[in-house]
């Protein structure tokens, strides 16, 4: 089923939110009816959590700690299919972890130029020639 034939008024899956400006999110699960609900209409596996835990996600919770949280966090999750199947959530969400330093090159291009030094160095320049106009002030001063 593609986006045009989901009747109207239903739903798109939300997978993940990523705060704007952040490089991290979080991700969704839903309670298995809803996560098999949103499968079948997005035509897309959407994760999903035992149906008795649903409770849970309407309860406030001030830590990490409280049952309700702990609950949520123990539980085993799976993934939803549009077939109505129940698999392995890593059976079709694969996060691919690699080493960061793998992907470093050897060398960094030269994009940088001296433009930046030669500013310097005209403002070091204008800041030396203001001190030496201000001592031989105060030494032709001190010789009247």
């Amino acid at each position: 089923m593609t986006f045009e034939e989901r009747p109207t008024g239903s739903p798109e899956a939300v997978k993940a939110w990523i705060y704007p400006g952040e490089n991290y999110g979080h991700e969704f699960v839903y309670p298995k009816p809803k996560a098999l609900e949103l499968a079948k209409v997005n035509n897309t596996p959407v994760p999903s959590m035992p149906a008795e835990l649903a409770p849970n996600t309407m309860q406030p919770a001030a830590t990490m700690q409280e049952p309700n949280v702990l609950e949520m966090s123990n539980s085993e999750l799976k993934a939803q299919t549009p077939a109505e199947e129940e698999v392995e959530i890593t059976e079709v969400f694969m996060m691919v972890v690699t080493d960061p330093t793998d992907q470093l090159p050897e060398e960094l291009p030269k994009t940088a130029s001296s433009l930046p030094l030669v500013g310097l160095v005209g403002v070091l320049s204008l800041a030396t020639a203001f001190a030496l106009r201000s001592a031989k002030r105060k030494y032709n001063h001190g010789q009247n």
